[in-house]
């Protein structure tokens, strides 16, 4: 199986050129608008897999991580598939966790910090698959008085993602502004990205941080709300290092040795469905819908070029230690007290 590998160099540059290329696409650069650019496309014609499939438990997340993942979910379900996938759709990392440490689940995908935190909690029981998702948070405002990170001193943001890659981001570029999260600012974290895209819709928040694909609804029901600051451009500004990598897909190590043929059947699948998603953001908005990551389709079609899916696979993976090494500087916990060794990707 051929899998396209860019240099963790690039890795760690490719915000700030915006030119970062996932295994076989390139995700779009983030605009303070976003707004769909549909390609047309005609899906090659497809016979069922005959041949007995390896069985794999996986679990996606909705929202941006498990965005990338529709066209293979549809194919599964049609027997094109080379494995025979259980998937399993969660709202929360949290879902899924324990299901992996279990042996429920063999794959899933996490935020990059929850996985990093789950491997040295296991002592080593899961790797790094892939990275599949970039930079996807936004903040957002009722008004047009924040034009910069400095401007939410004294200000209350309704967010989610607490003890995920949100939270730990906002932290940092707070404190890079001079700001004391709860101090300063006041961070009012809810459960869900609908509970806080609900009081954006309805004006009750007055400013909110929140990733795609809830940011496009947020700016696709309420004209008043605009993208203030894309905060891959925060990140940047702040001088951080390395490329804001939200989201990832992990295996049980057990799996993954006693079932290499499997893994690399996903990660051949996985690419395919992330370039189909990205190339045809109109016609994978359905899949999207149809597997419940994303609620309605017009939001999903214009949430896709703005997605930053990737698929970086192999030694590129290890371009996200600049990252983890920027949350382990802010906040140890954030990655579970350590920055993860070689052992932690999966290279075969």
């Amino acid at each position: 199986m051929k899998r396209t590998r860019i240099s963790a160099l690039f890795l760690a540059l490719a915000l700030s050129v915006g030119l970062l290329a996932g295994c076989t696409q390139q995700p779009s650069e983030p605009t303070a608008t976003p707004s769909a650019q549909p390609v047309e496309s005609t899906q090659p014609s497809q016979e069922p897999v005959t041949a007995e499939r390896p069985e794999v438990n996986l679990a996606m997340l909705s929202g941006p991580t498990g965005m990338g993942a529709a066209k293979l979910m549809a194919d599964n379900t049609d027997g094109l598939t080379l494995n025979d996938y259980t998937v399993t759709v969660a709202a929360q990392p949290t879902d899924l966790t324990g299901k992996l440490t279990s042996g429920e689940l063999d794959i899933a995908a996490l935020p990059t910090n929850v996985a990093a935190a789950l491997y040295n909690k296991t002592n080593g029981a899961i790797q790094m698959l892939a990275l599949n998702t970039l930079g996807v948070l936004y903040i957002l405002e009722n008004g047009d008085s924040i034009q910069s990170i400095a401007d939410l001193a004294g200000k209350t943001i309704y967010a989610t993602g607490q003890g995920a890659n949100p939270e730990y981001v906002l932290n940092y570029l707070l404190r890079e502004n001079g700001l004391e999260p709860g101090v300063d600012v006041t961070i009012e974290w809810k459960a869900t990205g609908e509970e806080v895209s609900a009081l954006m819709i309805s004006g009750e928040a007055e400013i909110a941080m929140l990733p795609v694909p809830a940011a496009t609804s947020v700016l696709m029901q309420n004209s008043e709300v605009r993208a203030a600051i894309d905060l891959n451009d925060a990140w940047t500004k702040a001088g951080a290092q390395g490329t804001m990598t939200m989201g990832c897909v992990v295996v049980r190590t057990e799996f993954a040795q006693e079932n290499p043929q499997a893994v690399e059947n996903f990660l051949e699948e996985y690419e395919e469905s992330i370039t189909y998603v990205s190339e045809n953001p109109e016609e994978a908005a359905a899949l999207v819908v149809e597997a419940g990551i994303v609620p309605k389709e017009p939001i999903a079609k214009a949430a896709i070029p703005q997605a930053n899916l990737v698929c970086i696979t192999g030694e590129d993976m290890l371009g996200i230690q600049d990252y983890y090494r920027v949350l382990w500087d802010a906040d140890p916990s954030s990655i579970g007290g350590a920055i993860p060794d070689d052992a932690f990707y999966y290279l075969p």
